[in-house]
């Protein structure tokens, strides 16, 4: 970690962000409201002659062009198909990847909603028909650009970069080390039991916070994560609770999805595994964007020993939980 670099959105002052829309078109009359988003920065923005906007600056360094454009096609291949997406808006020269001021950004319709009521059943079946739908587009073709969601990026990696960056603390440094690499062998047994199960291209952040419904259902916005992967991967986040809420919960959820795909059982070994990564890649992206001054604002436990002793016993679950038959479907 660099401490001399300067925060990553140094210059990413208010008018900055009302000159670089203007540069594609749309006049801002003054008046923004950041949205919660701590990888990019997001910004809904009121105009002077039209409906409001939602103005998405992207982390500097973290996607090349090539990538981010692919998730803006994926978007569009859905909004094609009449799949409630939040897709972006084509403004200067037809694109919707724009460049201001050293910073990259896209414009996309404002769409207003609530959080989806994820122990309600019809609402569970209305987002698996929702995602059975996304994923029936994501298995037509594969990404070219975007990165997969495996062992090696999720696990692997952010590991070896975490202990090269001096995070964990010296007295746990044994243990986390220990545990992290019986996680990653449970993590590889799982995908073992697995077998070789399709990949297709994924929302991959499929949360509720990631999910704006209103009596028409669900909007899925913010594809920033999107990756290929096993289909479960956007489905198992769905899932909250005890085995006996998240069995009926997953039922609920393939009811609907099953209308539109077809769901290979066999993914249900890796619920657990795809856990266990996203808890190790989640530590090591607190710690990557430690340097971003709204990090240690929003994240104040982050980096304490407390952290790193819970990290550990989240882990040690984990592993007991991944030995554990599968969700039956």
């Amino acid at each position: 970690m660099d401490s001399s670099a300067p925060p990553p959105y140094a210059g990413l002052t208010p008018d900055c962000v009302l000159d670089a829309l203007d540069s594609v078109g749309i006049r801002g009359d003054g008046r923004l409201l950041a949205l919660n988003s701590y990888e990019n920065r997001v910004y809904q923005v009121w105009t002077e002659d039209g409906p409001r906007v939602v103005a998405k600056f992207y982390r500097p360094a973290r996607w090349t062009d090539a990538q981010i454009l692919e998730e803006h096609a994926f978007i569009a291949e859905l909004a094609g198909l009449d799949i409630p997406v939040v897709a972006p808006l084509r403004l200067a020269s037809d694109a919707t990847l724009h460049a201001f001021g050293g910073f990259r950004f896209a414009v996309a319709p404002q769409h207003g909603g609530r959080a989806p009521e994820l122990d309600d059943r019809a609402t569970l079946e209305w987002m698996g028909r929702f995602i059975g739908r996304m994923h029936a587009v994501g298995a037509l073709r594969p990404f070219s650009a975007r990165p997969a969601l495996d062992i090696a990026s999720f696990g692997e990696e952010p590991r070896a970069w975490l202990l090269a960056h001096g995070f964990i603390p010296d007295d746990l440094r044994p243990a986390w080390t220990s545990i992290v690499a019986l996680a990653l062998d449970g993590v590889r047994r799982c995908y073992d039991r697995a077998g070789d199960v399709p990949t297709l291209r994924l929302h991959g952040d499929c949360h509720a916070g990631n999910v704006l419904w209103t009596d028409t259902g669900p909007h899925f916005v913010d594809f920033d994560d999107c990756r290929s992967g096993p289909a479960v991967q956007d489905l198992w986040m769905l899932l909250s609770g005890e085995r006996d809420d998240m069995t009926r919960q997953l039922a609920a959820v393939l009811t609907g999805y099953e209308s539109f795909f077809d769901f290979d059982p066999r993914e249900l070994h890796l619920i657990e595994a795809l856990r266990t990564l996203r808890l190790i890649h989640y530590a090591a992206w607190l710690a990557r964007r430690w340097d971003d001054p709204a990090f240690p604002a929003a994240f104040p436990w982050f980096n304490t020993q407390r952290y790193w002793q819970d990290r550990i016993l989240e882990l040690r679950e984990q592993v007991a939980l991944m030995d554990e038959p599968p969700l039956a479907a």
